[in-house]
């Protein structure tokens, strides 16, 4: 009640301009009824919630070859600078970082199944930044998204949420190839699955009482049973939690291959990083924009200009890092649920990420099976978007199937975006429902079906 009489006294002009803070003008914290303190503490309630992307994060990228190190310092360097230019350009209260789907897209799918390099993967993703720059700044970016059905958006969320837990059951052992069935239950009771176990258990109590930074608990308490059970060595000083060496980016650094991108003819793979990214980000900004009450009587988003203008550019700057396209992670509606309404909440997780440039050596110790329930856990916090589908039109229903299943069964995003985004246009097309179907939905089925070719 507090900040909502504080925005009207601004609104009345009872508190004059001069003596409002530059800090306060800037950000606009008295105008949404906020102040200092409370963007702080949201913003370390924010980074607390997703602190665990320095550990998921460089742990996937390595699967596509990268180097470990490098590839945590581009996943700790991108988010704290792109955060910055988030929170400075748009003012908005969301930290932004590589997002898990699309790294796992980009190491499971393009260098994975497509058997790209890393360093044309990398080229792919600048591509793509370079088209959603264009798609931003020019508009079509609002009407490829008015273009395609709302089920199937939900569907991609939904399918994106069940392939990275299929990662996260891999990685821990607990899902393993099988000549006979293709897949099989691994041999739970060794050590590795067992710790997987607790650290899901753990980590989905946690979150079900709300508990802020359950998944970094998780990750560390499993980390730690690991350690007393001499599954991974314990850190034997300082120097193995701490240093001021800041981990090496150069491996990383300017190492896309844009050429090499070119000469795969990826543009189904540009496409689906368009199309992920498009729907991902696009949709949690706008649910942080509700959540946070920045949304005027008509609709309009305060700032969504600008936070989608920022999220294209850094994407861009994220691939020359050596990182992926970029998301607003949906752990910054903690952060707004604690009272963060400006950039000023986003500007604190960034110097919070500083800080764990620092742990390095902490981090490399951390054990695969610490991280999987986090990935596991993914597809609980994104299959609720399967309610907003409907499911009175099987016309509909295939393609949202299609999509769904064939992401975690072809090991592929694009695949599944591939299966959906045609089979919804030629079974509009065979039952007549013509004027269902957005032309934007043809110019993508007919690339998706050049991919095939």
């Amino acid at each position: 009640m507090a900040n909502v009489e504080q925005a009207e006294i601004v609104k009345s002009n009872k508190i004059p301009p001069e003596e409002r803070s530059a800090v306060d003008k800037f950000f606009k914290l008295t105008e949404r009824g906020t102040d200092v303190k409370t963007e702080f503490l949201a913003g370390l309630t924010t980074f607390v919630s997703m602190s665990y992307i320095i550990f998921v994060v460089p742990d996937i990228l390595s699967d596509a070859g990268m180097p470990h190190e490098a590839s945590l310092a581009a996943t700790i360097f991108v988010t704290i600078i792109a955060t910055i230019v988030f929170a400075l350009w748009s003012n908005f209260p969301a930290a932004v970082a590589p997002g898990i789907g699309l790294v796992a897209f980009f190491a499971y799918t393009v260098v994975g199944a497509e058997g790209l390099t890393w360093q044309a993967g990398l080229g792919a993703v600048f591509i793509s930044g370079i088209a959603f720059v264009i798609l931003t700044f020019s508009g079509i970016r609002t009407m490829i998204i008015n273009g395609i059905p709302d089920s199937l958006k939900s569907a991609i969320t939904v399918g994106i949420g069940l392939f990275i837990s299929f990662l996260g059951l891999k990685n821990a052992g607990l899902v393993v190839a099988d000549e006979s069935n293709f897949v099989a239950v691994g041999d739970i009771m060794t050590t590795g699955p067992l710790l997987a176990v607790f650290g899901l258990i753990l980590a989905a109590i946690l979150t079900a009482k709300d508990v802020q930074g359950g998944l970094l608990i998780s990750i560390l308490a499993t980390s730690i049973l690991a350690m007393i059970l001499g599954y991974t060595d314990s850190p034997k000083g300082i120097s193995d939690i701490f240093s001021l060496d800041i981990p090496n980016i150069s491996e990383t650094l300017f190492a896309l291959d844009i050429k090499g991108a070119l000469s795969y003819g990826v543009v189904s793979i540009i496409l689906s990083f368009t199309i992920v990214e498009l729907f991902d980000n696009t949709g949690t900004i706008i649910g942080f924009a509700k959540k946070a009450e920045l949304v005027d009587e008509e609709g309009n988003i305060e700032g969504i200009d600008r936070a989608l203008q920022a999220d294209s550019v850094c994407t861009v700057l994220s691939a020359t890092m050596g990182g992926t396209a970029l998301n607003a992670y949906a752990e910054n509606a903690t952060g707004i649920a604690a009272g963060g309404r400006t950039g000023l909440k986003a500007l604190v997780v960034a110097g919070f990420f500083v800080l764990t440039l620092f742990i390095s050596p902490f981090i490399a110790i951390i054990p695969g099976e610490a991280i999987a329930p986090a990935l596991i856990l993914v597809g609980a916090f994104m299959i609720p978007e399967i309610k907003s589908i409907e499911f009175d039109d099987f016309t509909t229903v295939v393609p949202v199937l299609l999509t769904i299943i064939m992401m975690p069964l072809t090991f592929s995003i694009a695949e599944g975006l591939a299966f959906g985004f045609i089979s919804y246009v030629l079974l509009k097309l065979g039952t007549g429902k013509f004027n269902e179907v957005h032309p934007i939905m043809y110019f993508v089925a007919v690339a998706f079906i050049f991919h095939f070719m």
